[in-house]
Parts: structure tokens; sequence; C-alpha cells
């Protein structure tokens, strides 16, 4: 090598500076593929993204070619420096020269192609698999040598190359994809992903219709009152039941009994033949696992039972899916159940208010982690019954107590706070 020109060894140098910075850029590049775009690409037939899924496969192999393959140009290169350095300026500049020459590795062979590789990994992976497979295959003997002696070293550690490190989602993790989508999901899309991952952290006693709030039809009513609870209901499925609610025979759908109850000769005997079994689900019920068993037993309302078989409330396909997708009715403020708009800016919120729903109206940000309803989140917070005039902040909020009935927090008067979003609505 010493008699080859000094224009040829600079030449090469250069060359083999540039191959140094095509293995580094390579090796980022590979590594930082997104791998579920990867594996979609590979579903999708891109030939790029399925070698360069291929070499993952075995990252102790693709890091050997790699390596080796990088070792050698810049051990190569520090020869021809140390020749070029003796040639042109003596003994005493080899020093210098291998200065020199880790600067311009450092600068053009590692940061600046790792930098570009990071910045944009597929540009760069994809075209690298040409070159690294066919190396892989021509220097694969070298590379399962030094594979040998790597799963020796590492074997007392309990390590296994083969062993894959890439573990599924978790479902915080997987919200947290889903929120930084950004412009690629439109935001609605984007909430409603979000709220069907919350499905298993909601249980059917959060947005249950309480047991003192369920309209049914008492079969120990006369006959003329049933007829004209039927007629004017605005629901469409009721359970049905013998003085208390506890005592429930089944369920009726309201349409199909309009045309029997609207003859004259019908009779309650009428009415029970077209009584369908009712369907009880247990109390704390994740919505994900409830969704799934209406699909099952295609059902679309089912009664909440506690451990010792008393019904406890009501919940519907509806409730549920308005955790997913939203209300399906749009209505003013002062049209919502439980809430009364004052002059003063302040709402008139009835105790038995559901909290879930009126976050969800409301866009307030009540916790959901404990009591069900205004009054018992009132409760919670003073450990005690208040006296009519309290004033108390939760969540942000200051809180009147107004009324107090039965030990129950009847009405009380909420002054919003300045409206925010989320953190994960972003």
């Amino acid at each position: 090598m010493n008699e080859l020109p000094i224009s040829l060894l600079f030449g090469l140098l250069v060359f083999l500076i540039l191959l140094s910075g095509f293995f580094s850029s390579s090796e980022t590049g590979l590594v930082s593929l997104n791998r579920y775009r990867l594996r979609h690409l590979v579903k999708s037939g891109h030939s790029g993204a399925q070698r360069a899924a291929d070499l993952l496969e075995r990252p102790d192999r693709l890091i050997g070619i790699i390596l080796l393959g990088n070792n050698f140009v810049n051990i190569l290169a520090s020869s021809i420096t140390t020749i070029l350095a003796i040639r042109l300026f003596g003994d005493h500049a080899i020093t210098i020269a291998a200065v020199i020459l880790t600067f311009i590795i450092l600068v053009f062979a590692e940061v600046a192609p790792k930098t570009l590789a990071v910045m944009h990994p597929e540009r760069i992976a994809f075209p690298a698999t040409l070159i690294l497979k066919p190396l892989l295959t021509v220097f694969y003997p070298i590379v399962w040598l030094v594979n040998v002696f790597v799963s020796a070293l590492l074997k007392p550690m309990g390590v296994s190359p083969k062993e894959q490190s890439d573990t599924p989602l978790t479902s915080d993790e997987l919200r947290t994809v889903v929120n930084e989508a950004g412009a690629l999901i439109p935001r609605k899309h984007r909430m409603m992903l979000t709220n069907i991952l919350d499905l298993e952290r909601v249980t059917v006693n959060d947005i249950m219709i309480p047991r003192n709030e369920i309209a049914g039809i008492n079969l120990d009513e006369d006959w003329s009152d049933i007829v004209k609870q039927l007629t004017t209901s605005q629901h469409t499925r009721m359970p049905v039941y013998h003085s208390d609610i506890n005592n429930t025979i089944g369920l009726l759908h309201v349409r199909n009994v309009l045309q029997v109850v609207s003859d004259k000769d019908t009779d309650k005997e009428d009415l029970m033949r077209t009584i369908r079994d009712a369907y009880f689900v247990p109390e704390n019920t994740p919505l994900n696992t409830q969704l799934l068993q209406f699909q099952r037993h295609k059902r679309r309302i089912g009664l909440v039972v506690d451990e010792y078989g008393d019904i406890e409330g009501l919940v519907t396909l509806e409730d549920i899916l308005e955790e997913i997708v939203g209300e399906f009715t749009s209505e003013p403020i002062t049209s919502i159940k439980d809430v009364h708009p004052q002059t003063d800016g302040t709402y008139l919120v009835d105790g038995s208010a559901n909290i879930r729903e009126l976050n969800r109206s409301m866009k307030w940000f009540f916790p959901t982690d404990g009591p069900k309803t205004i009054n018992g989140l009132i409760f919670e917070h003073l450990e005690s019954i208040p006296e009519p005039g309290t004033s108390i902040m939760i969540a942000g909020y200051p809180i009147e107590i107004v009324q107090i009935k039965d030990n129950m927090v009847k009405t009380a008067r909420i002054k919003p706070k300045m409206r925010k979003k989320r953190p994960d609505s972003e």
C-alpha cells in the first residue's frame, strides 16, 4: 500500500469514511423503525419493509454484520491515515492525523448519518437492506462465529439473542399512541378510540339508571293506569313487576304491546303473554364485558343486581354506546335532566344527578372513581350530613348546599370554573 499514489489513498480514505457512515446510519435507521408501521407495510407487500423485517427477526445477526463492516472500514481508514501522515509529514504527524481522523469519523461517519437516520428511518433503512442482506449471506460464517462467542458471554446473564423484546402495547401506551396521532386521526375518532379503551375501567354501576328512577309497570295497579302509562311512555322497553321492582317478572317491548292494550277486551293476562324474561347483570361488571354480553345474548337492556339479588339499577346498550360515541342527541343545557341554569351563571343540580353524565353533558371534571352522584360526592368530602347554606370546594368547583331532604342533598348550587381541555384530548 506504500507504493499507491497519494491521490488514490485519499480517494480510498474518503470512500471508507462514507462506507462507515453507511453502516452507522443503517444500524440506527433499522433500530429506529416503527415496528407497528413496519408490520403494516409488510402486510401491504412493501419489499423494503419485508427485507427490514427479515433482518430484524435476528437482531444479533444484523448487529453482527453491521459492526463487522463498520469496524473493518474504520480500522482500514486508520491504517491509510497513518500511511498518509508518514509519507507527507513524517512520523511525528501520526498523533495529529489520528486526532483529525477521529473528528472526521465522529462528524461524517457517526453523528451526521445517525441523526439523519433517526429523523428519516424508512428512507435510510429500506435501501440499506439491499446491501446488508447480501453481505449477511456472504459473511454469515464470520457473523455466526462472532454470535457463538456473544451467546456464550450472555448466557450466564440469562439473556438469549434469539429472544425478542418486542412486547405488546398496554392500554395506556395505546392511548398515548392514539392521542399523539394528531391530524392523522380526526379528533372525534381519537376520542372514540380512547373511550373504547376506557370501557374496561368503567362499570355498569357508573352509568346505570338508579333503582328509584326506573320506569316500570306495576301489575298490582289498576288496568286503566297501566294502559295510560304504556300509551304515554317515552321508553321502548320497561320492566314488569309485582308491587316492588325486586319482584320483577320480565321485560316488555312497549311498541309490541300498544296494539294489544288498544283493544278494550284485553286485560293483564294478555299483557303477561307479551313479557320476555328479564335479563340480569351482576354489579360492577366492566362495560367492555357487558357490551359483549349484550351482543351474545341479543339484549339491549339489563337489570343490575347486587350480591343478594336485589336490583340496584338498569343499564341499556345505548348507555354503553354513549360512553364511546357521546350523546346521540344534542340537547341545550336548559333541557338537561337534573341541571337548572340560573341567571347569575350558576347551576342548580339535583343531588341524585349522575357525575359521569354531568361531566359528559356539562364538560365538567368531577372525579368519577368514587361516589356516583353529587350527593354521594358531597357526603364523601364532608363525611357528614351538611346543613343548607354550607359551601365547599370540590375539584375546583364551588358548591353550595341549597336543600337537604331525607338526610340527602336534594339540591346543590354549582359554579362552573373556566373550561379547559383534558390533557388526553389534545
